[in-house]
């Protein structure tokens, strides 16, 4: 079965300032090297899902300017729909810098632009291409009041949401209640339920605590380490594939959308997506850039025979 995955999110030219080591607080350091490419959460997610073998379809805004244009041409040069992109004039295209240091960690800095300026228009526009698909993905890097219009258009029609609550912010009423599937790192989950993820039983009270706010279902990433699922018929923890890192951006894009390319409906085969999708995440890692790190399900499987 090839899953029909709709993601409605952001769409940003990055921008990487390669670094030795982070800087302190006011200290000024030197980039030793500079490069661009095209990124985003949303356009990440996209992008992994497509080539993980999901027909794949996106919602978002860019500018009236040439990054916007280098971002269409980018995810439709990976077989992404891009027929519900639309023109935001008042705003520039998103952007992002990201500094990466030598051990492969990042530090990022976004600019909302056009992605902010979102609105449900756009979303009623592509209401019926939400009604046909399997998955629909949204994330925090454009308006949370836009993600749950279109859930609620979901939810209506029988297509699960997966929503990846990224940078954390307060969600805002409503929100969970037409989410079937929430994906935060740990940072993000201990900031949405106030308790700190340390070990299983700190991701149990996490889980807990998320149901209490409405949701059951729930996949926390930690990293290096592996990744923790829930859901009301079982849960537990996956290690991740142990490589070495080289940049670390777009991993856990590329974890939500592989994931998404994997998942049933139902979400009956949870900790089986969720293996593949620490697969391609594991690649993902080993290569520079956002977009242009993330791998097909071919090299997904080669590498993993």
């Amino acid at each position: 079965m090839t899953n029909k995955v709709v993601v409605l999110g952001s769409l940003n030219v990055d921008t990487t300032l390669h670094i030795a080591e982070m800087p302190k607080p006011g200290e000024t350091i030197s980039a030793h090297s500079k490069t661009n490419s095209a990124g985003g959460k949303g356009a990440n997610q996209a992008v992994a899902a497509v080539r993980s073998g999901a027909e794949t379809s996106f919602i978002g805004n860019v500018g009236n300017d040439n990054l916007g244009e280098f971002m269409k041409d980018s995810l439709a040069g990976n077989k992404v729909n891009i027929d519900h992109i639309e023109i935001a004039s008042a705003e520039g295209t998103g952007s992002a810098v990201i500094l990466l240091d030598e051990h492969g960690q990042n530090c990022i800095m976004v600019y909302g632009g056009a992605n902010q300026a979102m609105t449900n228009t756009t979303v009623d526009k592509a209401a019926d291409l939400i009604k046909g698909a399997d998955i629909l993905i949204s994330q925090f890097e454009t308006p949370q009041e836009v993600t749950k219009h279109a859930f609620e258009i979901a939810k209506q029609n029988g297509v699960t949401t997966v929503l990846n609550p990224a940078p954390a912010q307060t969600i805002i009423d409503g929100l969970l209640e037409v989410t079937d599937l929430i994906v935060p790192n740990e940072t993000e989950s201990a900031s949405l339920t106030g308790i700190q993820v340390v070990d299983t039983d700190s991701m149990d009270k996490n889980a807990e605590k998320f149901s209490e706010m409405g949701i059951d279902n729930v996949i926390i990433t930690v990293g290096s380490k592996g990744a923790y699922y829930h859901t009301k018929s079982d849960s537990g923890f996956v290690k991740a594939f142990k490589v070495k890192a080289v940049d670390t951006t777009a991993a856990g894009d590329t974890f939500i959308g592989a994931f998404s390319s994997q998942v049933d409906k139902e979400l009956a085969n949870v900790k089986e997506a969720l293996i593949y999708a620490q697969k391609a995440s594991s690649i993902t890692v080993q290569r520079p850039g956002a977009l242009p790190s993330i791998p097909t399900k071919d090299e997904i499987n080669k590498a993993y025979k």
